[in-house]
């Protein structure tokens, strides 16, 4: 809670970057460095989009725990070590020792404590885990407004269940003796060690919620064995490890047989399918594996729109935003997005865009074939209903009252600035969302041609070409401001088709789509190569020399891994080596310095300041599409050598 102007307390986002977190989706474990789980806002066992779990802490009647150690192997383990010197000799070197073992797998947590002595006589200990349930909304958790809901205990044997609704838990701690007690539940082992001996105990709590709408996935992800052994690069190895881990960790499924999987969005608060950060995480890790860029798009066509509805922001053809079990509310922003909302203006032209990218890695004819009346739904949604009012540029407004002010990539209130720092008011067109129409029309158009031309409604090819040709035309025209940082593309135009003169990161995501020509991608991407915009740890999402800048604002001057990643992807598709080998080498010394496991944002202060990134604090980790980030530079990185 922080003090508000009224000397009330005003509730927080909690903070993430110095916590644990052990995760395969759903379901993920968030604690303190010593294991325990309760001390921070963070702290909890989450399966979907449930706290199940608030506090969890393990404790010994005969001594304190002193937690010395923790070590992770992989994203879904993690070994702390702790010391019991109450019941050690007196000599200097600790010789008991306490380790704690902790796995999350779909669904469910194990920990594992093992008691080790080293002294030549008998150790008795009782070692007794204390844990309490809440059930509270992920939604409150992020919101700062978590409180536990009534529920129902129930203890036998050396079990307990705790439910509440439609979400409960099981918890099964062998040989222990299980009590509950004012909402708490504590389970206790008596536990003797022989000289020189270890003894262990273990639990598992399964998790379970009836309104899930995402199960995780059941086999290993094909991008991890895909990998080269060794790059010749350690510190890229090392990020490849972390990364991919987490990738495999982050797959869900909608269907429950896994037949199809996608990459959840990340972790804590976006553990579902995102359609633009789906799509751009499948698309930014394709050289590894085709097969989950295809099955990520199956899944979205599947949720297609298929009528006009303002309160969801469906349109025919429109490509889903988000998948809850539940309505999400934002409190205080006024913001109520429905279970499935479509607020996403870019994920129709980046679903396209990546339906041609996994066609030309190898997507099996068969079922590119079977997606071809999804993409004329979805070209047909780009010609028409993208535009919503008809300057022949696609835009966005939110008609609910209800939904996301704005809906590109930066969907916080205060993304869209002009250089003064005034926000710009709607529809607004963003420039990257023409750079990815332009693109999708052109790859729209060569797959008609070679999979669909004589069959079905909806744009044909010639139509597709023109209408790209004519908006390349109308972008060249529209959208080029002169500032006293140079001539660039504005972020957008608003609602009175002025172009919003500041300089972002935006202008990065045009560069590899063709709807500038070659001089003018050299000439972004020297403006994106200077000091206003790169950090050294990445490019920045806004220039220093906007009235708005401040390296730890969300949108507005902070470097968003995947950002620099889809500006460095795009500088290496138009040939421009030496600039995305640069932008390259920045995200791995970021990864260095986050210790491999990339966030999703961090601060924009420059590397000529500090020698690790700054973190931004509330960031999600992991992220897909940051780690996908890595599979990016090791694209660029092989390419250079």
């Amino acid at each position: 809670m922080n003090p508000s102007p009224d000397g009330a307390s005003a509730p927080l986002q909690p903070l993430l970057d110095d916590a644990v977190i052990v995760l395969r989706a759903p379901t993920q474990l968030w604690s303190g460095r010593d294991g325990d789980l309760g001390a921070q806002p963070i702290d909890g066992v989450y399966h979907g989009d449930v706290r199940h779990v608030r506090a969890l802490t393990a404790s010994c009647r005969e001594s304190e725990i002193e937690w010395i150690s923790v070590a992770p192997h992989g994203p879904s383990r993690v070994v702390f070590g702790g010391l019991l010197r109450g019941v050690d000799d007196r000599t200097p070197d600790p010789k008991v020792r306490l380790m704690r073992d902790r796995t999350v797998s779909a669904g469910a947590l194990t920990e594992t404590w093992t008691l080790r002595s080293r002294l030549d006589r008998p150790v008795q200990a009782t070692l007794v885990l204390t844990l309490e349930p809440e059930f509270a909304s992920l939604h409150e958790v992020k919101a700062g407004i978590a409180a536990p809901q009534p529920l129902e205990v129930d203890v036998s044997d050396a079990a307990a269940t705790a439910r509440a609704g439609q979400q409960s838990f099981a918890l099964d701690a062998g040989g222990a003796r299980v009590a509950a007690v004012e909402g708490l539940i504590t389970a206790e082992w008596p536990v003797r060690v022989d000289a020189g001996g270890e003894a262990s105990v273990s639990f598992t709590i399964a998790l379970h919620d009836e309104t899930l709408v995402v199960e995780g996935a059941a086999a290993p992800w094909a991008g991890v064995s895909a990998r080269p052994a060794r790059t010749g690069e350690p510190r890229l190895d090392r990020w490849l490890d972390t990364a991919l881990g987490d990738l495999d960790a982050l797959r869900l499924t909608t269907t429950g047989d896994g037949a199809d999987t996608f990459f959840a969005a990340g972790a804590p608060w976006f553990f579902t399918l995102f359609g633009r950060d789906s799509l751009w995480a499948a698309r930014l890790a394709l050289s590894l594996d085709a097969g989950i860029a295809a099955s990520t798009l199956r899944v979205l066509a599947g949720m297609q729109g298929t009528t006009d509805d303002a309160d969801t922001a469906q349109e025919p053809g429109k490509i889903l935003h988000e998948l809850r079990a539940t309505a999400l509310e934002i409190p205080g922003e006024g913001v109520i997005l429905p279970p499935r909302y479509y607020g996403s203006v870019d994920s129709t032209p980046l679903w396209v865009c990546l339906l041609a990218d996994a066609w030309r890695a190898g997507m099996p004819e068969a079922e590119v074939r079977e997606l071809i009346p999804a993409l004329r739904r979805a070209l047909g949604w780009i010609l028409e209903s993208g535009d919503s009012d008809g300057d022949g540029f696609l835009d966005y407004i939110d008609r609910s009252g209800r939904g996301l002010a704005n809906q590109g990539w930066k969907d916080s209130g205060d993304s869209i600035q002009w250089r003064d720092g005034a926000l710009a008011d709607g529809p607004i067109a963003l420039c990257e969302v023409q750079g990815y129409a332009y693109e999708a029309a052109l790859a729209g158009a060569e797959l008609l041609e070679r999979y669909g031309r004589d069959s079905g409604d909806g744009p044909q090819p010639e139509a597709l070409r023109t209408w790209a040709a004519q908006l390349r035309e109308r972008f060249r025209v529209a959208y080029w401001v002169q500032t006293p940082e140079g001539r660039y593309p504005a972020i957008a135009l608003d609602r009175d088709k002025r172009p919003v003169d500041t300089l972002t990161s935006n202008i990065g995501h045009l560069i590899g789509t063709g709807i500038l020509d070659a001089d003018e991608e050299r000439h972004v991407a020297e403006l994106l190569a200077g000091p206003s915009m790169s950090s050294g740890f990445g490019i920045r999402t806004m220039s220093t020399g906007a009235t708005g800048y401040w390296p730890l604002s969300y949108h507005g001057g902070s470097v968003w891994i995947h950002d620099s990643a889809i500006i460095a992807r795009g500088l290496h598709r138009a040939g421009l080596a030496e600039h995305a080998r640069e932008v390259a080498l920045g995200l791995l010394a970021a990864a260095d310095g986050f210790g491999w496991r990339v966030p999703e944002l961090h601060s924009g202060d420059p590397a000529s300041e500090t020698p690790v990134p700054t973190p931004y604090p509330a960031a999600c980790r992991p992220q897909a599409w940051s780690a996908a980030a890595a599979v990016v530079c090791l694209d660029i990185l092989a390419d250079a050598r």
